[in-house]
């Protein structure tokens, strides 16, 4: 499948077991030359089974259950200090949450360091026993190979300590789910064939090298049959997770991240036949990028750079595409009249 390629599925948010509309971009590797290996057996004379068991052994003590209100899902440990980092959407706006370690341990209660929603991240942190909990190592998910054998860890439907196989099945994605309370836009994501299913989220996606290259979020559904998309989940590469969890660690927010953004408050915008036309603003961030090009509520954003946006969803999905700090061209419609705007992007915080 090549970059232009697009596909319309349906997607659970994990662990709500939630139909939700889900837009593939496709940007898979398609280079033929391989990059320096991050998976593979750690030595060639050993035999496959036995490496697959090394890492089970080696990483699943990393993976813990948690539990928030009515939703149950998984983290990964991430550092010594008992920091753990899971998906938004499984600690939803809860201040406490439970844990159940891998290792059999009591449950442990855990406090909610911070959440980055269009990123689907959060991290929360257990301040009592946190010695009892082993981090993990987390790799470098940009030498994620197509073909690459990974395996998925975590608890889906409450099957505690759950190890699924399969492979990366591409990388470079964009997905996007509207969740209870906020809107994810993943980019970069890695599809895998490792079963996803409700309580996998927040888990753990890993290579042979006993590393974490992926926070599995997203399990596809077919529209149509209503039914599971067999071998196709999508998983938070891991050098956004590290990126998100180190300042959410560090500050309780996300300043700097590598997701763009205009600084606006929008909605989409329909004509009288009910048909999708463009962006409406609502509200600008006060020295935003918005607010610098002159734009204000009322505007109706109906392209970037020459590409139509018909609904806020396709303009996420194009600024995804885009580094902060690049300028754009921005088509914008105010009282009925067209006009060209330059506005240079932002980087989305909370």
């Amino acid at each position: 499948m090549n970059s232009s390629a697009r596909s319309l599925l349906r997607t659970v948010a994990l662990p709500g077991v939630v139909l939700l509309a889900l837009v593939i971009v496709a940007s898979a590797c398609t280079s033929s030359s391989p990059k320096s290996s991050s998976g593979g057996t750690k030595n060639s004379s050993v035999p496959l089974q036995d490496s697959y068991e090394a890492v089970v052994r080696a990483v699943l003590p990393s993976v813990v259950q948690i539990s928030a209100a009515n939703s149950t899902g998984s983290g990964v440990v991430y550092d010594d200090k008992g920091d753990i980092v899971t998906n938004a959407h499984v600690v939803g706006n809860a201040k406490t949450v439970e844990v159940l370690p891998a290792s059999g341990a009591a449950a442990m209660t855990a406090n909610v360091v911070g959440v980055f929603k269009p990123d689907d991240l959060a991290v929360i942190r257990v301040t009592k026993d946190a010695d009892k909990l082993k981090a993990a190592k987390f790799g470098n998910s940009s030498e994620a190979n197509i073909g690459e054998i990974v395996l998925a860890m975590g608890n889906p439907l409450g099957l505690f300590d759950s190890v699924t196989q399969g492979i990366v099945s591409a990388t470079g994605r964009t997905v996007s789910a509207n969740e209870a309370g906020g809107a994810a836009l993943i980019t970069s994501a890695i599809q895998t064939s490792a079963a996803i299913n409700p309580g996998n989220s927040g888990g753990a996606l890993v290579n042979l090298e006993d590393q974490v290259i992926g926070i599995p979020t997203l399990a596809a559904r077919l529209p149509e049959a209503g039914g599971a998309a067999p071998g196709i989940g999508f998983a938070i590469p891991s050098n956004t997770v590290r990126n998100i969890a180190d300042q959410l660690i560090k500050t309780g927010k996300v300043t700097t991240s590598d997701r763009s953004t205009l600084g606006i408050t929008a909605q989409t915008a329909a004509n009288q036949q009910g048909q999708d036309v463009g962006v409406a603003i609502v509200a600008v961030n006060p020295g935003g990028p918005a607010a610098k090009a002159g734009l204000g509520p009322g505007d109706i954003i109906t392209a970037v750079n020459g590409q139509a946006t018909p609904d806020v969803q396709d303009l996420e999905s194009k600024l995804s595409t885009l580094p902060p700090g690049t300028k754009v061209t921005l088509t914008v419609v105010r009282n009925g009249s067209t006009r060209k705007v330059t506005a240079t992007l932002g980087s989305l915080g909370n």
